[in-house]
């Protein structure tokens, strides 16, 4: 199969661009797949009613069947389309949010096939705030599933040449819009059980969620990689995010942390090995290694959340062989940042 790019600026949407989002759109309606952009990271679309097209959709990832896939919606009134109901929370939280970084998981009806759900009988949706994905949602007949645009637990790709770089032969077509604006993927509420729950940390913070509803809780159980349980959302039960290189996550004071990664990277060095390390634009200069990037600004943690992937796929570019990240403090965004390290690092962490 040859996979063609087209380039659309999500800022000038003229006619040419709504005759490429539709051509896209008939793609998803006969069956075919379509990588595009959103606000956070680029996603593989296929009409979500399709059994079929979420079938190849795993294929095509080599993603495990089990895992969910997130409903792409452009409006809340396809959302009671396929939902049994429409929770009060869910009407709260779309006001605030939608379009937006915010995924809800309500319980699924019949139009919504099992394939798409990974056998649950919930369903994940979301509308993104991106001018591309949505008229694409438009032109594909309403609902379009998409996961990352990604193989199967690689960093999810926040620029389109990585889509081409895991998907080329495999889907229809990939939709070039640029560098994503967030990076990291949305936040996932589970809305089927008496109080609201976060399944994966996002942009959408915790304190966000709580001004909005008055009460959140978090299922301490994403970061368990021994679960048995089927993953009621994306990324609760398989490794994500990994580059092809060893990744360990160094803790602790800044001090330390440095004399320590700076150690261990000479180590590595003089055995032979490609050395990179992850540190911010205040750090970044107290490192030796054969690359060492910045990731953004601490006071700034949206900054760091935007270059995390990019970073992680840069390495690999670079045939990096281990690296070194410092940690990230765990509130606000800083909790999703820390939710994607630690599973692209396998858990792999130091603690000084």
């Amino acid at each position: 199969m040859e996979t063609e790019v087209v380039v659309i600026e999500e800022s000038n949407i003229d006619e040419e661009a709504k005759k490429q989002l539709k051509r896209a759109g008939d793609i998803m309606k006969n069956g075919g797949l379509v990588a595009f952009p959103t606000e956070t990271v680029y996603g593989l679309g296929g009409n979500a009613l399709n059994p079929e097209s979420s079938k190849k959709i795993y294929a095509a990832k080599g993603r495990p069947s089990d895992n969910p896939l997130i409903v792409h919606v452009s409006n809340m009134d396809d959302v009671e389309k396929i939902v049994k109901e429409v929770p009060e929370a869910a009407k709260k939280l779309a006001a605030a949010f939608w379009p937006g970084p915010l995924t809800m998981i309500m319980n699924k009806n019949d139009k919504v096939p099992y394939e798409t759900t990974g056998g649950l009988d919930t369903v994940a949706i979301r509308m993104p705030n991106n001018k591309i994905a949505l008229g694409l949602i438009d032109a594909a007949g309403g609902y379009i599933a998409a996961p990352s645009a990604n193989t199967s637990g690689r960093p999810s790709p926040t620029v389109a040449r990585y889509c081409v770089e895991d998907l080329a032969g495999k889907i229809e077509m990939i939709i070039d819009g640029g560098q994503v604006g967030i990076g990291l993927e949305s936040t996932i509420v589970d809305l089927t059980s008496d109080e609201p729950m976060i399944l994966r940390p996002g942009y959408i913070t915790a304190d966000m969620l709580i001004e909005v509803l008055g009460t959140i809780s978090i299922d301490r159980t994403i970061i368990d990689s021994t679960s048995t349980q089927k993953p009621k959302a994306p990324g609760m039960k398989y490794k994500h995010y990994a580059p092809k290189g060893d990744l360990a996550i160094v803790q602790g004071s800044q001090e330390k942390v440095i004399e320590y990664i700076n150690t261990k990277a000479k180590e590595a060095r003089a055995e032979g090995k490609k050395v990179g390390i992850i540190g911010t634009d205040s750090t970044k200069n107290l490192y030796e290694a054969d690359i060492v990037k910045s990731v953004g600004n601490r006071d700034d943690e949206s900054t760091i959340a935007h270059e995390l992937f990019k970073v992680l796929r840069e390495f690999d570019d670079e045939n990096v062989d281990v690296m070194f990240s410092e940690s990230f403090d765990e509130n606000g965004i800083g909790q999703a940042i820390m939710n994607r390290l630690l599973k692209a690092a396998g858990h792999n962490v130091i603690v000084l």
